[in-house]
């Protein structure tokens, strides 16, 4: 009887907003590490380069012989509106690169890039004993490596 492998999970977190990404990450962890699964941290610059880190994951796992291998990912962030146009296309592009990647590669991927008016709602969304948007991320991602697992699409 061969042993279960818990999940591992590529956790992305964007810092241009540091104490916001830490607190969501605490989020992420907690949950994760709840679960029974395992993770790796990696710190993008901003919000736009979650996608183009989690892609270059994915072609790390397909090329690197005995590289990385993740079953899911966790996109962690946080947009905050300025007084330009800016926040709407970091908001969208962001949100789209993710979709795309879930879509064309089925991947498991949870998004816990916040998009808030202002510091103050991040904060209340990303710190733990808030609206914890890094757990529910994490508990996203989690979900969907269930249901790939359920659908015999992952190793049990």
């Amino acid at each position: 009887m061969s042993e279960i492998t818990p999940p591992h999970i590529m956790i992305v977190e964007a810092h241009f907003y540091a104490d916001v990404s830490e607190a969501l990450v605490n989020g992420a962890m907690s949950a994760i590490d709840s679960a029974g699964a395992t993770y790796e941290r990696f710190e993008v610059p901003g919000a736009l380069e979650i996608p183009g880190a989690i892609r270059i994951a994915l072609q790390a796992m397909e090329e690197v012989r005995d590289g990385p291998h993740f079953d899911g990912f966790v996109a962690l962030g946080c947009v905050i509106r300025g007084e330009t146009s800016h926040y709407d296309y970091v908001c969208t592009e962001s949100a789209r690169g993710l979709m795309d990647l879930s879509l064309r590669h089925g991947l498991a991927i949870g998004n816990g890039i916040l998009t808030t008016e202002n510091k103050e709602q991040a904060m209340a969304r990303a710190r733990v004993d808030g609206k914890n948007k890094g757990g529910w991320a994490a508990d996203s991602c989690l979900a969907m490596i269930g249901l790939k697992t359920k659908l015999g699409l992952m190793m049990k």
